[in-house]
């Protein structure tokens, strides 16, 4: 394997140029050069909206199905038709969980896990609120930190709807066997929804191996503009009501998505794609683009899962400061590299505003992941402080926390 190019890594993010060190990636990454010039080339070149007769609307048609297939081949989807873009994930989640209700009835189970952001939660609790649902929550395990098929087994009956459950954890980092667990739910003839925002920037997804029936996303989380994805399988969502205007497409991609497209945003979304195209190429590989994107994928996590282990390792050595997840160097392939610690002496809240003014950005708190902190029995409001790294940190920024955290602990 090549080397990993670290430094022709983040020459290409114009915000690394400064002293930050920017170690709150799970929260949303930094953007490259290509998105950031696809974006302006968009709103110049196709600042209009879509079906027109005209240059620039033309060029916004090129634009929107051009993010349809990038995201399919991102995702391992067969075409643009499975893609639905929206704000976020969160809105699309909700969006797609109304269309999903209008099919089920009082009585009818939905499952959902204690590790998921509350994007993949809230509007599951709020259906059933509505419709009269029963949710079973399905609890991770605490010695393998994931959530396990022999735990989910029980849970599943003839009245099971739906089973909502995260790829990898956003506070824990944890990476869920998601095939074993979408083969166990679909056996019981339940859909599977799968919230992957915090495993694609780091892992190669693949819907079809996945045997999933939707799995959603935020380009902000891999080195895109703010957007959420949606893939879906297409008879699902060319059967499924959709929740929008009257005189709307009625075909996919159209179908889901409401109002006027962000074409600028869209055009980023691409280049996010070619972005990861682009960092395969530049760690030696060669063929498709979907095997770069792969190859860049696994050069990634050669380069980012050994900054982990050291940061969490250097971590572990801090008096009294605690690990929350994963933390042996046997289990990378478990994990993406998102550490969340506490101290019992010290507020996670003072911890990363200290922090921020050193000019490294964490967060703290329960980071939207409200099951997790509960689960664990942490305080929500001060929840964790988390630290979480991309490929283009370096073990520089490693040692840099690392000191600070000891020096402002004692």
């Amino acid at each position: 394997m090549h080397p990993f190019p670290i430094e022709r890594v983040r020459s290409q993010f114009p915000a690394l140029a400064g002293n930050s060190a920017f170690l709150d990636n799970p929260a949303g990454t930094q953007v490259p050069h290509m998105v950031i010039n696809a974006v302006g080339d968009a709103m110049v070149h196709a600042a209009s909206n879509i079906g027109g007769q005209f240059t620039a609307s033309r060029e916004a048609d090129r634009i929107y199905l051009r993010a349809h297939e990038a995201m399919a081949e991102l995702l391992g989807g067969n075409s643009g038709r499975e893609i639905v873009i929206g704000q976020s994930m969160t809105m699309l989640t909700f969006h797609l969980s109304r269309s999903l209700g209008r099919r089920w009835q009082p009585g009818d189970e939905v499952i959902l896990t204690r590790m998921d952001h509350e994007a993949n939660v809230s509007p599951w609790l709020h259906l059933a609120a509505d419709l009269g649902l029963k949710i079973r929550w399905l609890p991770f395990n605490r010695d393998t930190w994931r959530i396990e098929p022999e735990d989910l087994a029980p849970l599943l009956n003839e009245r099971t709807r739906l089973l909502a459950l995260n790829y990898a954890s956003n506070l824990t980092g944890s990476i869920n066997p998601v095939s074993q667990l979408t083969a166990l739910a679909r056996k019981a003839g339940a859909l599977v929804y799968v919230d992957a925002v915090q495993f694609v920037p780091h892992g190669l997804a693949d819907v079809g191996a996945l045997g999933c029936d939707f799995l959603a996303c935020s380009s902000y989380k891999f080195f895109g503009p703010h957007l959420g994805v949606l893939w879906g399988q297409s008879p699902l969502l060319e059967d499924l009501y959709p929740y929008a205007v009257r005189c709307a497409p009625k075909e996919l991609p159209y179908r889901h998505e409401l109002g006027t497209p962000q074409t600028e945003l869209f055009a980023g979304l691409a280049a996010a794609a070619d972005y990861l195209v682009w960092l395969g190429e530049a760690a030696g590989s060669s063929g498709s683009r979907r095997q770069k994107i792969r190859d860049a994928y696994a050069a990634a996590t050669h380069y980012e899962m050994p900054l982990a282990q050291l940061l969490i390792d250097e971590l572990k050595g801090i008096r009294e400061l605690k690990v929350h997840g994963i933390t042996s160097s046997s289990q990378w392939m478990h994990r993406v590299p998102t550490v969340s610690v506490t101290h019992p002496a010290v507020k996670n809240s003072e911890l990363a505003r200290r922090l921020g003014d050193e000019g490294i950005n964490v967060w703290s708190g329960h980071n939207y992941a409200y099951e997790v902190a509960q689960h664990l029995g942490l305080d929500e409001s001060e929840g964790v402080l988390r630290i979480g790294l991309a490929h283009y940190n370096t073990q520089e920024e490693v040692n840099r926390i690392v000191g600070s955290l000891r020096r402002l602990i004692g």
